[in-house]
């Protein structure tokens, strides 16, 4: 990382006296109606589930399969893993946001919620629903961000994960946003390969040659396409990009994008079988909060049956530069902007928020 980054703030932020020390970073640290007649209809409404699936994969978008393929819903739903207890205490959480918004906290690791050994969230994100249901935003959470976790001092954001699970780092992300989590999805890596590989990878442009020294890895300037292990050895490269941790959160949120067009292209829509195949591979790679159930997420994909790609916004916390903490290097976060970002996302006023104050990521030539 570079002591300063396209997000950061004049002012650094005070860090809290009281820390632990700090994980270290890992090397291997998203026209008129048809004719009424059968085959019209069911091709209108694939085309209208499968956009939904296209919003919905931003918030790990199970309940598009359902639609799309209804007599499978039984055996798509049962794929998905059910996380229990994944909430704090009701009693010290913020307050709903405004309206039917939503708040999904996502995030991407080696391993699912509840698997032995060392846990850590590779990916952080909050995907904002919008009570308009109009579009999504996508919010990045650097890993490396120092905060105070709950219970264990200071420390990397993503530590939460490994000393606590899904409940200490949705505690953690609302104690520093003071927003709530109204619901939560991790995303197995293993899994995300099974998806890229299903629809035939997606396409990004590369400004330069990047060299990935831990994977010995050089992805040559220009488009460059991604399939399974390569996708992700794309989206996790975190050394050798000028902006560290930033660049690899546009990264994510590019591919992102990249394969939610993808799954909306006719070459999707017109081939039932690749369909299948990636909605099996996502849903095996899903687990989710208890309280979402078949209910919830298809009520989610008809509320946002309208929102096309371009409609999803990307953008990352607002930070102060990088530091030095016993050895480790860390995002220190910028406060100031910080509380008047989380205020505009507790009260449904991102748009206006990004129209006032600019903040969105530039996701159309990546480092």
């Amino acid at each position: 990382m570079t002591d300063e980054t396209p997000h950061a703030s004049a002012q650094a932020t005070r860090d809290d006296p009281e820390d632990v020390p700090v994980e270290r970073s890992m090397m291997d640290d998203l026209a008129g109606p048809a004719p009424v007649r059968p085959v019209a209809r069911r091709r209108r409404r694939l085309l209208r589930w499968t956009l939904a699936t296209v919003a919905l994969l931003v918030v790990v978008v199970v309940a598009a399969g359902f639609a799309v393929v209804m007599e499978r819903q039984i055996t798509l739903n049962g794929n998905i893993e059910r996380i229990p207890g994944a909430f704090p205490e009701e009693a010290a959480r913020p307050v709903k946001a405004v309206g039917d918004a939503q708040n999904w906290l996502l995030i991407g690791s080696d391993k699912r919620p509840g698997e032995s050994g060392n846990q850590r969230a590779d990916t952080i994100m909050i995907v904002h629903v919008p009570a308009a249901r109009d579009r999504l935003t996508l919010i990045g959470i650097p890993r490396d961000s120092y905060v105070r976790i709950p219970g264990h001092g200071n420390n990397k954001i993503n530590a939460a994960y490994a000393l606590g699970g899904p409940k200490l780092l949705i505690k953690t992300v609302e104690d520093l946003t003071k927003v709530r989590v109204d619901h939560f999805a991790a995303l197995d890596f293993q899994g995300f390969v099974a998806m890229t590989d299903a629809i035939g990878g997606v396409d990004v442009h590369v400004s330069r040659e990047v060299y990935d020294p831990a994977n010995k890895v050089t992805w040559p300037q220009g488009n460059v396409h991604l399939e399974g292990e390569k996708a992700l050895l794309f989206v996790r490269q975190r050394y050798n990009l000028p902006g560290g941790d930033f660049d690899r959160i546009r990264r994510q949120q590019a591919f992102l994008g990249a394969m939610g067009k993808k799954i909306a292209s006719r070459d999707m829509l017109t081939d039932p079988l690749k369909l299948n195949a990636f909605l099996e591979a996502l849903t095996r790679a899903v687990s989710v909060d208890s309280g979402v159930t078949l209910s919830t997420l298809r009520g989610l994909a008809l509320e946002l049956r309208d929102v096309r790609p371009d409609d999803v916004d990307s953008a990352t916390i607002p930070t102060a530069g990088t530091a030095t903490v016993k050895g480790a290097s860390v995002v220190k976060l910028d406060r100031r902007a910080g509380k008047a970002f989380y205020e505009a996302l507790g009260k449904d006023a991102l748009e206006e928020y990004f129209k006032e104050r600019g903040g969105l990521n530039d996701l159309n030539i990546l480092p």
